[in-house]
């Protein structure tokens, strides 16, 4: 049974400090990956085996498998793939080809809707290492690797890998190593961080080959994001029926949710599977609105009537054709324009492409402008041409991105169905954008509150290191354009002043950091 709103016990909170600042996490109940995050903001080794106690030893291949099943523990990055059929593929290729394999922990989160991974690389390092180290010393794997974007989620890694006197070295029966990824959406994809692992560009290189087959050095690679090991090694320190003990049957155990959008501030929750979506919005200052982003910038919308009685369960979403995917929840004021706000998401996920295929590189920019014709007015026929240009994008793509961003410009339009008839039969629905949702890099709206005008700042490139990845067009298109070999042509020309959180994020997204941002008047 779910659990109910009134008898959950009282909430649990801290906060973090420094430059890059994590979102206040809290705890609905008895907190599992969270304990101990009242009392310190980083469980170092010492205060990691305080809290939640050393792991067992001696389990089996067969055993961990068993163990995962009946945890019915599935991947946390979005897919929800359950966790044991990897282990068990991995361990079928290790077999078949008489090679070791390779872990890979995905702690690349390029969503600022989602921060639950960098909250446990920043705050419990120590809890995905646990499982990461039990999965990889079982299965006899040559190395650990640990995707991770920022400096501050490097250095806490960084740390709790010397801690534990884990060694970048080749030659060593467990070669533990830090891969840093760029901070864009598409680091997330798993060809992204082995192509990354492997040396090359860290981007999606549409490889269709199943990790657990041939990922790292060609090697069947276990891979899997940071909460999933974590949960992994909580559920090695508590046996399976003590993990289930909590959470509804089907789906036992906790999950760690980032909530953001309208409500006072981000939070990152974790909470028992079951509770109710409602009472984690109200426990985070928000409401059901008029509607809920749920699973992030890759999921959908769903309507305040449903969010009202959902809980926090994948049977319980997928009833309503919805997911809970990286754990993202974005409610929505309803005294703002659903679409303008969606809008401003499908242009930043236009931003995000990697710049490698038609879909994404055309699509999508395409998409997120018709979008906006449909706003200001272009009727019905830019109704039906967006529909057309979606439909167009899906299943075509090097990556899932395409298909994600497909998947929420379509929810957009369908769950705000009197909006959308405002807009395309009349004008408009009178409500204001105020850009509510986090994007990275984004700029106020003209108009509410953005600066106009030109900046005293232009972008430079370096032609001795560009290589013409074409990153940069597709994150900033009002200024940079592709020449006829693909290279960036920029011109000199200034940065609007509206433009320079974008000009900042085409220069941190340059593969080849060939990209930067000058005084107008330097020489």
């Amino acid at each position: 049974m779910s659990p109910r709103p009134d008898n959950l016990p009282a909430l649990r909170g801290a906060r973090t400090g420094g430059g890059d600042v994590l979102p206040e996490v809290r705890a609905v109940g008895l907190p599992r990956i969270t304990a101990g995050f009242d009392e310190v903001e980083r469980l170092d080794r010492v205060t990691h085996l305080s809290v939640h106690g050393s792991m067992p030893s001696g389990m089996t291949e067969s055993e961990l498998i068993d163990l995962a099943e009946l945890m019915v523990l599935r991947g946390k990055g979005g897919a929800g793939f359950p966790f044991h059929k990897k282990l068990r593929a991995v361990g079928e290729n290790v077999k078949k080809r008489g090679i070791r394999p390779v872990v890979v922990v995905n702690g690349s989160e390029g969503e600022p809707a989602c921060r639950k991974d960098a909250t446990i690389l920043r705050r419990a390092p120590h809890l995905m290492l646990d499982g990461a180290l039990l999965a990889a010393e079982i299965m006899g794997a040559s190395q650990l690797i640990i995707a991770v974007t920022r400096d501050t989620n490097e250095a806490s890694v960084r740390d709790a890998m010397a801690e534990r006197g884990l060694a970048d070295r080749r030659g060593k029966a467990l070669r533990a190593r830090i891969v840093r990824m760029p901070e864009r959406f598409v680091s997330g994809e798993s060809s992204s961080i082995i192509s990354a692992a492997n040396g090359g560009a860290p981007l999606p290189p549409g490889r269709k080959v199943s990790s657990s087959e041939a990922g790292v050095d060609g090697a069947p690679t276990l891979f899997s994001n940071t909460e999933t090991f974590t949960q992994l090694a909580i559920g090695a320190r508590l046996g399976a029926i003590r993990y289930g003990s909590t959470g509804v049957a089907g789906e036992p155990g906790t999950a760690m949710l980032t909530v953001s959008g309208s409500v006072p501030q981000q939070l990152v929750i974790e909470t028992p599977t079951g509770v109710p979506m409602s009472y984690i919005l109200q426990m985070a200052g928000g409401s059901v609105g008029q509607g809920v982003l749920v699973g992030g910038y890759h999921g959908g919308w769903i309507d305040p009537s449903v969010a009202s009685m959902v809980t926090i369960a994948r049977e319980s979403l997928e009833a309503h054709k919805a997911t809970l995917g990286a754990g993202a929840l974005l409610p929505l004021d309803p005294g703002l324009c659903p679409l303008g706000e969606s809008l401003k998401i499908a242009q930043w996920l236009a931003g995000e492409t990697a710049g490698q295929c038609g879909p994404c590189k055309l699509g999508l920019p395409a998409m997120a402008a018709l979008l906006g014709d449909v706003l200001n007015g272009g009727g019905q026929a830019a109704l039906e041409q967006l529909r057309k240009v979606a439909m167009g994008v899906k299943g075509r793509g090097v990556c899932k991105h395409p298909d994600g961003s497909m998947r929420f410009v379509l929810s957009s339009i369908s769950a705000f169905t009197d909006d959308l008839a405002a807009h395309v039969l009349g004008g408009g629905c009178g409500r204001p954008v105020k850009g509510v949702m986090p994007l990275l890099g984004s700029e106020p709206i003209a108009g509410k509150g953005g600066s106009a005008g030109t900046s005293n700042q232009k972008l430079v490139v370096d032609w001795t290191l560009c290589k013409g990845h074409g990153l940069c067009a597709g994150i900033l298109p009002e200024i940079v354009r592709l020449d006829a070999n693909g290279y960036p042509d920029i011109a000199g020309t200034r940065v609007p002043a509206h433009l320079t959180g974008q000009a900042q994020r085409a220069v941190r997204r340059c593969p080849a950091l060939a990209l930067r941002v000058e005084d107008a008047g330097r020489r």
